[in-house]
């Protein structure tokens, strides 16, 4: 149902049923690796391609959350899933292998919760009993399409972001036991004229205080409703920004209550990966792993989960284009056995 302007709520509050998340070794070396289903020691999972990589990675987390929700694929009606590459490839040769209806999307790094949102309106409405929704990365693949080979070994600079090696997948359904989707807030582009694609914290963050905004405005919210509001992909340099732009357009969130997936999944004191996280699996491996998993530990009751996007591509950059980006923001909040 429709709420304000942009935003929709869930009244029969679809159930996130199960999980599946899988990453490669550098995130099963950061500090939240227990909260992943499986973590691989091989970024080529055994393939002879980092595409067939990535695949296998989104093959993988979707098993899992099958297996996890004592589902078979033949129960699912429609899975919605999108990823980086060119023509979302991993999504679409994953979709071959899974054999179930199939939704391709586009969101970049937003495509998590752009995809759990409209997975909770196909529920919601009555369209399907169970939908699966997913997406992935892998840090070879991306940087091979939108920077350079990883052969190469080219320098960047302490903006740059470390795309995730991971897939996030969820399942939902009418009723069952686990947290359930209340709300959705469907991001509009904003570009501040950035073209800097290692710097892409600067360019997101105005699209995810612009849709953090947009959901408090449509539901009549404030910030303290939430135990946690947590966005995407925008690690250090994007969240610094974004907290000054809440600050400027005042928006009463507490340092505490506010986190980034990109500043979570990765050990930056550690781990050679600039200003932290991004890509498609990052807000999808650490909300379907390590925040899903605190809610069921009874540590958070309510969380928004605000998935960032730049919207360019590697022939767009080459033109002198600038980065309209994106942010969808979805509300999870304890039920059933969660509560």
């Amino acid at each position: 149902m429709l709420k304000g302007h942009q935003s929709w709520i869930f009244p029969n509050r679809p159930v996130i049923l199960s999980t599946g998340t899988v990453v490669g070794p550098d995130e099963g070396k950061g500090p939240i690796a227990d909260d992943f289903d499986l973590v691989h020691d091989d970024l080529t999972m055994g393939q002879k391609t980092w595409e067939k990589a990535e695949k296998v990675l989104l093959e993988e987390a979707a098993q899992r959350a099958l297996d996890n929700a004592g589902l078979t694929g033949g129960q699912i009606q429609f899975y919605l899933g999108g990823d980086l590459m060119n023509q979302i490839i991993s999504n679409t040769f994953a979709a071959r292998t899974l054999g179930m209806p199939y939704l391709g999307l586009f969101g970049a790094c937003s495509t998590s919760m752009e995809g759990l949102a409209l997975a909770a309106q196909l529920i919601d409405s009555g369209a399907a009993k169970h939908v699966m929704a997913g997406t992935c990365s892998h840090n070879c693949t991306a940087e091979k399409q939108f920077r350079y080979p990883t052969e190469y070994g080219s320098q960047k600079p302490p903006t740059a972001q470390y795309t995730v090696t991971g897939a996030g997948v969820a399942v939902l359904g009418t009723s069952g036991d686990g947290p359930v989707v209340t709300s959705a807030t469907i991001g509009r582009i904003v570009d501040m004229g950035i073209t800097d694609p290692f710097n892409m914290g600067a360019a997101m963050a105005p699209a995810a205080v612009d849709t953090i905004q947009a959901h408090l405005r449509d539901l009549d919210r404030e910030p303290g409703y939430y135990d946690l509001i947590i966005t995407g992909d925008l690690a250090e340099v994007g969240v610094n920004i974004a907290r000054e732009l809440f600050a400027k357009h005042k928006v009463p969130i507490e340092q505490t209550t506010y986190s980034d997936c990109g500043l979570l999944v990765y050990d930056r004191e550690k781990q050679t990966v600039q200003a932290g996280g991004s890509g498609c699996g990052c807000s999808a491996t650490v909300t379907y792993g390590h925040l899903l998993k605190r809610m069921k530990k009874g540590e958070l009751k309510r969380i928004l989960v605000v998935a960032t996007g730049a919207l360019l591509s590697p022939l767009s950059f080459q033109q002198g284009e600038s980065i309209p980006c994106i942010a969808h923001a979805v509300s999870i909040e304890s039920g059933g056995l969660y509560a």
